[in-house]
């Protein structure tokens, strides 16, 4: 009878290691992680993969990261937002702007002459998104919202130093308000995303483009472009474009509690604030990269950026009457970013 007991004991204690194995496997999770930067890219190489990184670190290698750079799990950049709501990709890093007029909440940082630093305007642009801009993403869970460095306009057979320079000219917008912006200022705007500009530029299908120094030379657009239009640098920034850090809500909700806890300790406003610093301190490396190409900077006068500014001042009142439409609180939605924008500046 003690030897069927220590049997059964020793059955029993088998079956629960086995079951204690599958349980592990069974947690163990593979995140397909897509976006549009190419390996080189400071995006890639200082956001993506150490975040990776660390959470496979800190879950003991539980979960880790499948990365799929530059586009290629298929698909294209404005089809990255619906494919992380979809469940197609686990985790993407986009730009929202890349679908025009779909994200409108969010565009209050896109608005020109917005913002300065990415560091800054990254830790405003997390806190105004929790407080208006969640239901813009359902089925989403954004781990980080974060700007690029100060946006400007390159061409390449003709600087613009002055507000009529612009007429005529093709050039590439990022983002809706971007497009607005471009329009404003006299130029013709060619909304897309970053990767087709370069072979844009070189077939002469557009003059110029919006960008801003971080993404030059992952992309190589110094050498498709001669002349750097920078504004005077006591104003904000001529343009800026949005990113988000996103998941798939269904696949966050999947995890046991313990991965969980290790998503949200690598994300929320540190991670934005991070992000942005990341893109402020690429500044200087894509300016050399220009400069050692012997490309011209073009330095915009106070008084002529004033006059950029004056000429774009109807797009805020068309941005909250958009929002008022919606049911909205327009005008208090652009003075929270703003004075989001000078809380995190101090």
């Amino acid at each position: 009878m003690k030897h069927h007991h220590r049997i059964a004991k020793s059955v029993l204690v088998s079956a629960i290691g086995m079951l204690s194995v599958a349980t592990s496997y069974a947690q163990e999770v593979v995140l397909k992680v897509h976006h549009i930067w190419p390996t080189v890219a400071m995006g890639h190489k200082r956001v993506v993969e150490p975040w990776c990184e660390t959470i496979a670190k800190e879950s003991n290698n539980r979960m880790r990261c499948q990365i799929l750079s530059a586009m290629t799990g298929g698909g294209t950049p404005a089809q990255l937002v619906d494919r992380v709501k979809d469940g197609v990709d686990d985790i993407v890093l986009t730009l929202p702007g890349y679908t025009p007029g779909r994200f409108p909440i969010m565009e209050a940082f896109e608005l020109p002459f917005m913002t300065n630093t990415a560091e800054v305007a990254s830790a405003a642009a997390w806190d105004y998104f929790n407080k208006y801009a969640t239901k813009e993403f359902p089925g989403t869970k954004i781990l980080a919202t974060w700007v690029h460095d100060e946006g400007f306009v390159s061409t390449s057979n003709k600087p613009i130093s002055k507000l009529e320079d612009f007429k005529g000219l093709k050039i590439r917008a990022a983002s809706r308000q971007s497009s607005k912006l471009l329009t404003a200022l006299g130029a013709t705007p060619v909304g897309m995303p970053i990767p087709p500009v370069a072979d844009a530029m070189s077939k002469g299908t557009i003059d110029g483009f919006l960008t801003a120094w971080e993404i030059i030379p992952s992309f190589k657009l110094h050498e498709v472009s001669k002349y750097h239009t920078e504004i005077e640098s006591s104003r904000p920034s001529m343009f800026t474009a949005s990113f988000v850090f996103a998941m798939n809500q269904a696949k966050y909700d999947s995890l046991p509690a313990d991965l969980k806890r290790v998503i949200d300790k690598n994300s929320g406003p540190a991670l934005s604030r991070t992000i942005g610093r990341y893109w402020d301190e690429a500044t200087a490396v894509g300016r050399k990269a220009a400069m050692d190409r012997g490309n011209q900077f073009v330095k915009v006068t106070p008084a002529e950026t004033d006059r950029w500014i004056k000429v774009s001042a109807p797009l805020y009142d068309e941005w909250v009457a958009d929002m008022d439409k919606k049911g909205l609180p327009g005008k208090q939605m652009l003075q929270d970013a703003r004075d989001l924008i000078t809380k995190y500046s101090k």
